[in-house]
């Protein structure tokens, strides 16, 4: 691929170090023109790090030519504003998760897009790693059988005590599903296809946290969000999944993700990483094996989905972490909360496509 992709970062926080990183670093047809975030100071910081040749605010990267997408690293409860000025402005979009914090912010997103002929990304793209890769051509190669359930579980004692601002967590956009229930659910969608039905439990445990970080140690957060959710999901495929998020565990001995077949089972590695131990136990055997990773992109390889979809802008051909997958799990992780209020199950009515295996030499 001769033709470089432009890309413009908006958010210079915590996470916008990897994403710059890796476009610098990783792949070669990618270009960082421009960053911007609402501290000039913060933005600047990053453009001095990372050799981008512009800092500047949000509206003059938007109004650039020389941006052909914008890489959305914002707090949840401004992504879908960005997404949707980022559109507007003629640019493709690639997001932090979750897409949107609710599903008509998501749809707006989906639709103006839509539109205007222009691509929308979302992370996570951990599940187009080595690991997950891995994990995927297993299940597609029979290793265990046909797939028939699932579980995941995510729990922890909360970011109040290493994140050096914490507040957005614990609002509406944040807690455990919305902030890493996008990693299992992708991780879940990618190896087992679309799920169609839900239920779940929901529960604020403690109404107020104490931030035990700096700057702001000793300040409370009053928590308007859900801090431990159970779920259980129906894929479309047949097989039965649970999930369980929380931020008020303070220690388990749990695997991340599991996989059940006819056959085997399949455990995989964390799907908030690239890399990571896959092990194996196949039926009738008494010993687990751990498989050996298939792909070179084990190590931290954010901005993965941000290189597929560039290159997709160029060929024509679909991307995987793509916006119609970020809603479906919008719209589940959303839909965990409508079945706990209601004590009923709730019927997802959006559905995507189990992503293609990103070829091993797509980025060579």
């Amino acid at each position: 691929m001769t033709k470089k992709i432009k890309i413009g970062v908006i958010g210079c926080g915590n996470i916008s170090g990897i994403y710059l990183d890796n476009f610098r670093k990783l792949f070669g047809f990618i270009e960082v023109t421009a960053c911007a975030d609402l501290d000039p100071a913060r933005a600047k910081a990053r453009a001095d790090e990372f050799g981008v040749p512009t800092a500047c605010t949000v509206k003059k990267l938007l109004s650039s030519p020389d941006v052909d997408i914008v890489v959305n690293l914002t707090i949840p409860n401004a992504h879908a504003e960005i997404n949707l000025d980022a559109i507007e402005a003629g640019k493709h979009v690639y997001c932090e998760k979750p897409l949107a914090i609710n599903r008509k912010d998501g749809l707006k997103v989906l639709k103006a897009a839509d539109k205007k002929g222009l691509l929308v990304g979302c992370a996570p793209d951990t599940f187009l790693g080595a690991g997950f890769q891995t994990c995927r051509k297993l299940i597609d190669d029979g290793a265990i059988g046909e797939p028939l359930a699932a579980s995941a579980f995510m729990v922890c004692r909360g970011h109040e005590s290493w994140h050096p601002d914490p507040g957005f967590y614990y609002q509406p956009g944040g807690g455990p599903m919305f902030d890493m229930g996008p990693y299992y659910l992708t991780a879940l969608i990618s190896l087992m296809g679309p799920i169609r039905r839900v239920t779940g439990s929901t529960k604020i445990t403690f109404p107020e946290r104490i931030i035990t970080s700096q700057p702001n140690y000793g300040k409370a957060i009053k928590v308007n969000t859900p801090t431990h959710i159970a779920g259980i999901m129906d894929f479309a495929n047949g097989a039965i999944g649970t999930i369980t998020t929380s931020f008020d565990v303070w220690g388990a001995q749990l695997p991340n993700i599991e996989c059940y077949g006819s056959a085997g089972t399949l455990s995989t590695p964390d799907p908030n990483g690239f890399g990571g131990t896959i092990r194996l136990l196949r039926a009738r055997e008494k010993e687990w094996v751990d498989v050996p990773l298939i792909d070179r992109y084990a190590d931290n390889s954010r901005g993965l989905g941000v290189a597929d979809m560039a290159k997709a802008i160029v060929s024509g051909d679909k991307h995987r972490a793509n916006g119609k997958m970020a809603y479906h799990v919008l719209d589940i992780m959303q839909s965990f909360q409508d079945a706990s209020e209601s004590g009923k199950h709730i019927e997802i009515t959006s559905s995507c496509k189990q992503p293609e295996v990103l070829p091993v030499n797509l980025f060579l």
